[in-house]
């Protein structure tokens, strides 16, 4: 989010503006376990596991950014000039890029509807947030406030109403970044910018990066050049911000929120960075298998998390986690279904000795 180009390093994000939506790490499509620290409890408990995504046209860079209630998946690949898409797993991607943004498109959030948002970058190397209904032939809308010199999108509601980015007055997008939402969705066409950096402790630099249909907001910030936490993550509900940070870690990013406020985002630790979930309080951790980086990046109403992860080889590879129950979730459904049988027996049996 703050950087540049998503690389494999938490700098990464603070450079986040000049070219790419940037999280702070970087990081194609098989199935793959994945091993999952879990403390208990709320809406989605459960280990998960993962399966790769990989863009055929760029085997070793594929990000997956957002997903919606139906499962399809906002990215992009290619780490140079973006190629942005949409994706029904397992493989069935659909192209989604500007007309005329020669420096390219990252797709990164998607409604209920299908209607996307992300940035692009023009000929003239200015980096502009979008707005997308009907795919590829459909409309693009550039969402830009006129002040400033640089706009990226990140995220959009669920019902489309209402998206989270930042904007700066620095065109290379590296200084200065403001968190704020965007209001006009899902078309964009007259926008309404609402800034939330003076909310914020005062930092350095802010992303805004999801938002649900409650309007409740996630991202983060950047206390100084030399401060630690390196970020910070925050949830704003209604104007009322509180920080977010994984216990122990030494930068936390907030980068996703669902309906039923559940976060994902990355959290660095020992140097190393991790994906996780934060479900009122309970923290899990993801990593895919094989991630020597991770960053999550989206998640839906079901739990169903997207993401990418860099492996041994140095390649930027999208994933996708799906929840598996607990073991006793498991046994409640089977007590559930043997439940179910007696009473199916009982009635047979009953009808026979009417009979």
């Amino acid at each position: 989010m703050i950087g540049s180009d998503r690389s494999n390093t938490f700098l990464f994000r603070l450079l986040r503006g000049a070219a790419a939506r940037c999280l702070l790490v970087a990081v194609p499509l098989g199935i793959a376990p994945a091993v999952v620290l879990t403390s208990a409890v709320p809406a989605h408990a459960g280990s998960y596991s993962f399966q790769d995504i990989i863009d055929p046209l760029n085997p070793t860079f594929t990000q997956a950014l957002g997903i919606n209630g139906s499962g399809t998946i906002a990215g992009y690949g290619n780490a140079t000039t973006f190629n942005g898409f949409t994706l029904t797993l397992p493989s069935s991607f659909t192209r989604l890029n500007v007309p005329g943004a020669t420096g390219g498109t990252q797709v990164t959030g998607i409604d209920a509807a299908g209607d996307t948002v992300g940035f692009s970058i023009s000929a003239a190397a200015v980096t502009s947030g979008f707005a997308n209904t009907g795919g590829q032939g459909g409309t693009f809308t550039t969402v830009f406030d006129p002040p400033f010199a640089f706009t990226q999108l990140l995220g959009i509601s669920s019902n489309g109403a209402t998206a989270a980015g930042y904007w700066t007055h620095d065109a290379t997008g590296l200084t200065g970044q403001i968190a704020g939402t965007v209001s006009g969705g899902p078309g964009f066409a007259s926008p309404t910018f609402t800034g939330i950096n003076s909310l914020l402790p005062v930092n350095d630099n802010s992303q805004a990066t999801g938002v649900n249909d409650t309007g409740e907001v996630v991202g983060f910030y950047q206390e100084g050049p030399n401060s630690l936490p390196v970020f910070t993550g925050f949830v704003d509900k209604a104007g009322l911000v509180t920080p977010l940070e994984f216990p122990g870690a030494t930068s936390t990013q907030a980068l996703g929120v669902n309906d039923l406020g559940e976060i994902v985002g990355d959290y660095v630790t020992g140097g190393v960075m991790h994906g996780f979930l934060d479900n009122a309080g309970t923290f899990t951790t993801l990593d895919p298998t094989g991630s020597t980086a991770t960053t999550i990046n989206g998640i839906n109403d079901s739990g169903t998390v997207v993401g990418f992860y860099v492996n041994a080889n140095g390649s930027t590879i999208g994933t996708e986690g799906t929840m598996v129950p607990e073991p006793s979730t498991w046994a409640m459904m089977l007590l559930g279904f043997a439940g179910f049988g007696f009473l199916g027996y009982r009635k047979a049996r009953q009808g026979k000795l009417a009979a």
